[in-house]
């Protein structure tokens, strides 16, 4: 059996799993055979928390887990399982007890705070027309228009629910700031990054979308992670 601890991606807003595909595909190349991504319903974090403690309950051994974005508040939420050895930020949020990602992105509004739409139905979803220079800015208008059609829009509610108990003070953490992002202030994850005492921070001149647009850096400090 082998001794890295199985991975498991977390997606954030506006997306799914298919936005780590860039990173699976690196860290296969560099090894990594249990691999995960889970599926976010995004209706709540509490929803959101128990759909990836059930598939970390299903892996055998350690786990390590990786959050873009929103996914970020998920992994703090849901960290504490006894077998995740440690959790990995991409451009993330790291809330503290009593924090939500939506009074963090209040505290410091990002560039693209305007270009989000709510619909009758409380979905919130980022517009189509400025996806590209909000949320991937960095990749190519071919990709920026599949991932737009394709975005998966959270219930607004979801912003506004706290962390209660965050797995950043009990486990190991690394995190990666995108220096351009607009969806997450740079500052905000300066900020946050600082606070969590974490093993290694690095910063990429990157978007929010560094998971694919910079995918083989982000690969590789998800790599460290696991041999830590």
């Amino acid at each position: 059996m082998s001794s890295k601890p199985t991975i498991i991606l977390v997606h954030g807003f506006w997306g799914g799993a298919a936005h780590w595909s860039r990173v699976i595909l690196e860290l296969s190349r560099l090894g990594h055979a249990g691999l995960h991504a889970v599926e976010l319903p995004l209706t709540s974090l509490a929803d959101d928390a128990e759909r990836l403690r059930k598939m970390i309950a299903q892996q055998p051994g350690p786990v390590l887990l990786a959050g873009h974005s929103y996914g970020g508040a998920v992994i703090t939420e849901a960290g504490n399982q006894p077998n995740v050895t440690g959790l990995v930020y991409i451009a993330a949020f790291a809330p503290d007890a009593g924090e939500s990602a939506g009074g963090l992105t209040q505290q410091r509004p990002p560039a693209a705070a305007p270009h989000l739409a709510p619909d009758s139905d409380g979905y919130l979803w980022l517009r189509a027309d400025k996806f590209h220079e909000s949320f991937c800015q960095d990749l190519s208008a071919d990709d920026a228009l599949v991932m737009a059609v394709t975005q998966k829009a959270p219930l607004a509610s979801a912003f506004r629910t706290t962390v209660t108990r965050p797995a950043w003070r009990d486990k190991p953490s690394w995190y990666q700031i995108s220096s351009q992002d607009r969806m997450i202030t740079p500052e905000n994850q300066t900020w946050m990054s600082g606070r969590l005492n974490a093993r290694k921070v690095i910063t990429l001149d990157a978007s929010h979308a560094s998971l694919a647009s910079r995918a083989p850096e982000v690969a590789a400090l998800i790599d460290e992670a696991t041999r830590a």
